[in-house]
């Protein structure tokens, strides 16, 4: 295998990133061709589907990422490190389910501790809020969909996603 094939290169990429890249993104760290990447993208996908890889090349939204496919994240999730904790990520779930929400209806519905998860899921940047009289409205933020590998950032997509995970 040469060393400086590109499909390698942008796998080498894709691997070391933390988060879905832009294709700008990946052009600055390989410097190769929007061209020449995806093609290189659309190789990475169809091999490691060919030989049933546990690892996915997927797009999401306009970026390109690594991850483990669904059949495989329980065996890869006890070593992967965690962001957002566990008990938070119920309190995103129906924010992302339900949104626009208030923080008071959140609250009432999930109790106090939504005041730390909010400022937990604010400064991860995965909600965005608006002052709405004495409380908050609560959305997802652009940076949601891609954390959570969902392949849309539209409010009805996000919902429809989840419901798809409910029911596997």
């Amino acid at each position: 295998m040469e060393q400086d094939d590109p499909q390698r290169i942008v796998e080498a990429v894709l691997f070391a990133s933390s988060k879905p890249l832009r294709m700008a993104e990946i052009e600055a760290a390989s410097q190769l061709s929007d061209d020449v990447i995806r093609r290189a993208l659309a190789r990475l996908k169809k091999e490691n589907e060919e030989r049933g890889s546990a690892i996915e090349v997927v797009k999401i939204g306009i970026r390109y990422s690594m991850q483990l496919r669904k059949e495989y994240t329980g065996y890869g999730m006890p070593f992967a490190e965690v962001e957002v904790p566990k008990e938070v990520l119920k309190t995103a779930a129906y924010v992302a389910y339900n949104q626009p929400i208030r923080q008071s209806e959140l609250v009432e519905a999930l109790g106090s501790e939504v005041y730390e998860h909010v400022r937990v899921l604010r400064s991860a940047g995965l909600i965005s809020v608006k002052k709405q009289g004495q409380t908050l409205l609560l959305s997802t933020s652009k940076k949601f969909p891609e954390y959570f590998g969902i392949p849309s950032s539209r409010k009805e997509d996000i919902k429809r996603w989840m419901e798809s995970q409910v029911s596997r």
